[in-house]
């Protein structure tokens, strides 16, 4: 196999996403073109001309490197000494199934929207470092979600694509006869055909549905084309496919679960369809095998926000599932009360979440806040036992340090916990010996990341400018963005509950905050709203407006088109991750336990996972957790809090030099954040709790252990 075969296999499998010394294989080839394929290795490849890729890998000895990679990529997969081959065994013949309505491993993979897309690819690639038996389904959207630009008057636009299929890492999948496999699925209107993707994600498979198939209706052909497009109609039969479909697609290629977690309601149906499989397998009826389904569903919920619960009436169930509701033997009434909190109503429409909660023995939110958040939101379900004993655990959310951890950040690590550390990341007593990393070469190590930081902003804030004919940013008197200066950064999806613009509630006070000429601050602001949420784009349009105030010129910018590259650089590179929900809508978050592998601080309402992580020296709160059911109270508690602390606490702290240049105390609450922190927050902790609380009982018919109480470990 030669250097050109042999980085092609690498760009096959998306192992390489989070292995950077493949990743440096194919930027030192050409950094230019692999800026511009939006780091693809597949377009990236087509687009260098072979003969100048040959001389330029011989120039920069590349084939040594390449060989290597290829190498250590066959013994990773081949590695039959994992964790999950240990503890796990049991799941090897009939692995887990993880459904997800989007799932976010790469920028150029576009199947995913915000977080808990970007949970879901984490939660992929940790299973696959622990070899976990588990194979993921989720769609394929072919127009992704959007691209982001900003007006003159500060209005997000929407602009969509059509991915070129062969330029991803995926393989369609064939059945027995070697033709293209085909899902067919029933609904009350019409035949919907799904097609069959696949990709390799390390030891895991990915499963995308695809249903732009020749012979579905023009309607149909579109249905997965777009993430959470569409009206509510195309979101049922998106979820008909997702669930359903995918089940089937699972049998079709001879894989068969043994547990299937289900990632939010969006998924639901596929309980259903694996009831109607057993039937089919045993000649039983729906009352036979619903409870042997419900021992093996794992059900997942990730919000509080009841809007973001997804609801059905009647009509539109019986159009979507009523051949299924046929195969399955109940009536439109019974299956109707398996998706309602009264299963008597006639009128109240069908929710997915009470599915997957009615049809599932496992279940959890996604942290202790949100697990009792959520026992008191669907106590309902269950309205002759207490709050505290309904059947809702939590195991909270965790993140893929080898996604999102800079490479010299990973470096130092490996220096000081040794060349294992990331196979031990959950032992808590390895991450003492961070106190050991000299003061000075942690803080230049973390200005270095700050640094790339503002010169990748600069260059995105002059792009946008030239697109929308506007003069230079960063040309102006006083400098867009300084390496020197506190850097707070906030991006995710901009909606009201978030409260986005609560900094600008006081602008007055904003100015002389950014502008102390002895001690500045600088606000790095990203996120997208969702099309349809005016709401939210208000938001955007706020932010954006401020950032052109002559009051916050250089000192207040918004970055447009907030992706996993995007998101990548910021948590790498701000001092400071601000979070200010309204609590306690914000079911987890893990943006800022990002920011904590990068040695990036925290100031957060005591919400999701930071109420289970702030110990008083390890970030900055904003309140008490108090809350207010005014809102506008709410709104003026947190403004005035979030400022005192920004005054009182995190200023002076990070300003407070010694006489080597150095805040030294900053530097211990950052190597603390680290020491108490990286290791309850690792997705690899996250899926040996799913593992030991919900998979392995599930696979053995046994209750779930899920805790109930704050513990993340």
């Amino acid at each position: 196999m030669d250097l050109i075969d042999r980085l092609r296999e690498l760009g096959r499998n998306l192992y390489w996403t989070w292995h950077p010394e493949i990743v440096e294989i194919f930027r030192d080839l050409d950094p230019p073109i692999w800026r511009e394929s939006n780091h693809n290795p597949a377009l990236f490849l087509s687009m260098l001309p072979q003969n100048l890729m040959r001389v330029r890998a011989a120039d920069l000895a590349l084939e040594a490197r390449t060989a290597y990679a290829f190498h250590a990529l066959q013994a990773y997969m081949n590695d039959s000494h994992t964790w999950a081959a240990r503890h796990a065994g049991v799941l090897r013949a009939r692995p887990v199934a993880y459904f997800s309505a989007e799932f976010g491993l790469h920028e150029s993979l576009p199947t995913y929207a915000g977080g808990l897309g970007v949970l879901a690819g984490d939660h992929l690639k940790a299973a696959s470092d622990l070899g976990l038996p588990l194979v993921a389904v989720g769609l394929f959207y072919a127009k992704g979600y959007f691209n982001q630009t900003i007006d003159a008057g500060g209005w997000q636009r929407e602009h969509y694509f059509a991915s070129d299929v062969t330029m991803l890492p995926l393989e369609q999948a064939s059945d027995q006869r070697g033709e293209r496999l085909i899902i067919p699925l029933a609904t009350g209107s019409s035949e919907i055909r799904v097609a069959v993707w696949t990709a390799r994600v390390g030891r895991c498979r990915l499963v995308l549905l695809d249903s732009n198939v020749e012979g579905n209706n023009p309607d149909d052909r579109a249905l997965t084309s777009q993430l959470y497009g569409g009206n509510v109609r195309v979101r049922a039969r998106q979820e008909l496919i997702l669930g359903v479909g995918g089940l089937r697609a699972l049998e079709a290629l001879n894989l068969s679960p043994g547990v299937i977690h289900l990632n939010e309601g969006h998924s639901a149906f596929a309980a259903l369809d694996m009831c109607r499989m057993l039937m089919q397998r045993e000649g039983r009826t729906f009352a036979d095998v619903k409870d042997r389904v419900s021992a093996l569903t794992v059900f997942t919920t990730h919000t509080p926000v009841d809007a973001a619960h997804d609801r059905f009436d009647n009509s539109l169930i019986e159009e979507t599932l009523g051949p299924l509701r046929r195969q399955l033997g109940v009536s439109h009434r019974d299956l109707m009360a398996l998706g309602r909190v009264d299963a008597d109503s006639r009128n109240e429409e069908f929710c997915m979440t009470v599915l997957g909660l009615r049809m599932s023995n496992h279940r959890n939110g996604v942290s202790a806040l949100h697990g009792r958040v959520s026992r008191r939101m669907w106590r309902c379900l269950w309205p002759q036992r207490p709050e505290s004993e309904v059947p809702i655990g939590h195991i909270t959310n965790g993140v893929h340090s080898a996604t999102w951890l800079a490479v010299t950040v990973s470096q130092m690590y490996r220096r000081v916990l040794g060349d294992d550390w990331q196979q031990r990341m959950d032992d808590h007593g390895m991450w003492s010996a961070v106190d050991r990393i000299d003061d000075m070469e942690f803080w230049e190590q973390h200005q270095l990341l700050k640094a790339h930081l503002v010169e990748y902003v600069r260059r995105c804030l002059r792009k946008a400018a030239e697109a929308r004919g506007e003069a230079d940013p960063v040309a102006g008197p006083r400098a867009c963005l300084e390496p020197s200066v506190l850097t707070i950064g906030f991006a995710r999806r901009f909606a009201a509950y978030k409260r986005g613009d609560l900094l600008l509630r006081d602008m007055d006070r904003l100015a002389r905050l950014v502008n102390d000429p002895a001690r500045p601050v600088q606000i790095i602001y990203a996120g997208k709203a969702h099309p349809a949420d005016d709401g939210g784009k208000r938001l955007i349009q706020s932010v954006f407006n401020a950032a052109r105030d002559p009051r916050l010129t250089g000192r207040v910018v918004f970055l447009e088109d907030h992706d996993i590259n995007v998101a990548r650089h910021l948590v790498q590179g701000v001092d400071l991750w601000l979070n200010n929900p309204y609590r306690p809508f914000e079911a987890c978050g893990t943006s800022g336990m990002k920011t904590v592998l990068n040695g990036g601080l925290n100031l957060s309402v005591l919400d999701g996972w930071w109420a289970e992580a702030y110990d008083g020296s390890n970030g900055f709160a904003i309140g008490r957790g108090d809350e207010h059911s005014d809102w506008q109270q709410q709104d003026r508690a947190d403004v005035g809090s979030l400022y005192e602390v920004l005054e009182r606490e995190v200023v002076p702290l990070f300003y407070n030099l010694d006489e080597s240049g150095i805040p030294r105390q900053w530097v211990a609450r950052q190597k603390n954040a680290i020491r108490t922190l990286a290791w309850r927050f690792s997705a690899a902790r996250m899926i040996r709790d799913y593992t030991v609380h919900c998979y392995l009982p599930a696979a053995g018919g046994l209750p779930c252990s899920c805790p109930a109480v704050v513990q993340a470990r």
